[in-house]
């Protein structure tokens, strides 16, 4: 908890929260509010704006990277991954990198159609990039025949193109070279080093080994000390630096992308917290709402909160609060006073179940 910056003592502002969670995930969902936005108020309170954000991405102290948000200096970290990406070794890649690359190269006449419209007229949102692709993208999902997009996507795991700010929802798209820092590259074997140990410096306690993630990873190798949690097996690594400190703890409501609750079986191991988001469920399979927010209060997650922002109404309508364990007094009080901060936040007023 003190890891992720849930404590009482709340951090100083928007750039300390990034810098020490590494990202911030974007979703498109605002059920309540981008998950984004709401991991930052959830640490920072109601001295938090979304403008805050956008102007942090806007002079480029953040940047937007595969669909996270990250410092500006941590592009270092990435650029020779993205450098060696074409010139990787038979069996350095997954199946799925293999198959990506493949179907980059199928494409690259389009690929190349759009660094050049880029470098002639960019930023661009992606409706206004040609596809010229031989090769359709196949999905079952919603990227299905999505071409320019999946292609872009490809292209920032090279290095080439870059998000370099956003006209209402559409990325604008340009030339990596005119959007990421002019900071020296560190070399891979260094910068993975240095992302493990800021991944498990954000997380406290992880695994060393775990499934492979596409984005962001849930492991961290060989950083931090082994450690061994009581009843659960397997070893883990531990930040030392996170060991014997203090703790005084808060109520706080979580983003279902929070990054506490991210890995949902490290969550139910250390937490002993049932989740999924149940916004794709039918409406009657769901057991705490289409997007329940974790309610954490001191060290442990208590229950959800079932509620929803009609901005139309100007209401924040509180559906259901779950209760994982019976709430006292005294969490009840917390945990009201929370969401009455959340109502505040969004300028809605606050309707509570009858």
């Amino acid at each position: 908890m003190r890891a992720q910056l849930l404590d009482r003592e709340r951090p100083a502002g928007l750039l300390d929260v990034v810098r020490r969670l590494t990202l911030l995930q974007i979703d498109p969902v605002a059920v309540i509010a981008p998950s984004a936005d709401l991991v930052a108020w959830s640490r920072l309170g109601s001295s938090y704006a979304p403008a805050h954000l956008d102007a942090a991405l806007e002079n480029r102290a953040l940047l937007e990277l595969m669909a996270m948000i990250r410092p500006a200096g941590d592009l270092a970290l990435y650029r020779a991954d993205m450098a060696r990406r074409d010139r990787a070794e038979p069996g350095e890649l997954t199946a799925w990198q293999v198959f990506y690359r493949d179907w980059l190269r199928a494409n690259d006449a389009c690929r190349r159609d759009i660094l050049d419209r880029l470098a002639s007229s960019g930023p661009l949102p992606s409706r206004e990039l040609p596809d010229t692709c031989q090769v359709p993208w196949k999905s079952t999902g919603w990227s299905n025949n999505r071409n320019v997009t999946r292609l872009l996507e490809f292209m920032v795991l090279r290095g080439e193109v870059a998000v370099a700010g956003r006209s209402a929802a559409d990325r604008l798209w340009d030339l990596a070279a005119r959007v990421y820092p002019d900071d020296p590259v560190v070399p891979a074997d260094e910068a993975l080093l240095i992302r493990n140990e800021r991944r498990l410096q954000a997380l406290g306690i992880a695994r060393a080994r775990g499934p492979e993630q596409q984005v962001e990873p849930a492991d961290v190798g060989q950083a931090g000390e082994p450690a061994a949690v009581e009843g659960i097996k397997g070893t883990w690594r531990v930040d030392p630096a996170q060991l014997g400190q203090p703790f005084s703890g808060r109520a706080a409501l979580l983003s279902p992308f929070d990054r506490l609750i991210h890995d949902r079986k490290r969550t139910a191991e250390l937490f002993g917290f049932d989740y999924q988001l149940e916004m794709y469920k039918p409406a009657a399979s769901r057991r705490w709402g289409y997007y329940a927010l974790p309610v954490l209060y001191g060290d442990a997650l208590v229950g959800k909160l079932d509620a929803s922002a009609d901005r139309k109404a100007g209401v924040l309508r509180v559906h259901a609060i779950h209760q994982d364990v019976p709430f006292t007094a005294a969490m009840t009080a917390a945990i009201g006073r929370e969401i009455e901060d959340l109502a505040r936040w969004l300028a809605l007023d606050l309707a509570l179940p009858r």
